[in-house]
């Protein structure tokens, strides 16, 4: 007989899940996402955003969706652990492209631009795809993935558009959506504070717009 063998019955122990993180990582999106956007709507200063950008909708949203993946949510994971990295890599290459321009020494503000709107193009892909999943998620978190895409695809243009010395127009309605998305990726994080504290549904985050009708399979 195997040594490895056993006549023993194997007990199976399932540990017990970990808190929701999400709402830690929608409330770090959208306070960055608000800084960012009051910015480019031109009421906020500049820079404010990075540090938050860093540490709190980069590292913070960063960890709950590795903590995502502890509760096997591939959703959250993906989702949060992407746009953690995404503001960390804003908030870096703002540092040391445009602060201390270290990099970008004799290249001109043309070139970040040019650079920052490939930059939101590539995300503004990843969250089409996202957009799409989320409509299995809850209407909540629809319309975060739905106002963020419009937000992007915004700045796309508008940073495109400032490259070849155009105005901030686009620039500035870009902000203006991003702080509607920022204001509905807080509802969705209070909603999942609210609910989880109150054992109910105090705010409402709707119905999934897609449910997968499962039918018993037949032999």
């Amino acid at each position: 007989m195997s040594a490895l063998s056993s006549d023993r019955p194997v007990q199976l122990v399932e540990s017990t899940p970990a808190a929701d993180p999400a709402p830690l990582g929608l409330a770090g999106f959208a306070l960055t996402t608000f800084l960012l956007s009051g910015h480019n709507a031109s009421f906020i200063p500049d820079l404010i955003w990075v540090g938050p950008a860093i540490f709190y909708g980069g590292m913070a949203q960063f960890a709950a969706g590795m903590w995502e993946f502890r509760n096997r949510n591939v959703f959250g994971a993906t989702a949060f652990s992407t746009y953690g990295g995404f503001w960390m890599g804003l908030g870096l290459f703002i540092t040391l492209g445009v602060v201390t321009k270290n990099w970008f020494t004799g290249v001109g503000p043309h070139n970040i631009d040019n650079s920052v709107a490939w930059f939101l193009f590539a995300f503004a892909v990843f969250n089409f795809y996202m957009l799409i999943g989320s409509m299995r998620v809850n209407a909540a978190v629809f319309g975060v993935f739905l106002t963020l895409q419009i937000t992007e695809i915004l700045l796309v243009i508008g940073f495109f558009n400032l490259s070849h010395g155009g105005t901030g127009w686009w620039l500035h309605a870009g902000g203006w959506a991003g702080i509607v998305t920022a204001g509905v990726a807080w509802y969705t994080s209070a909603a999942g504070v609210w609910n989880g504290v109150a054992g109910r549904a105090v705010l409402p985050v709707g119905r999934p717009f897609v449910t997968e009708s499962r039918v018993a399979a037949t032999a």
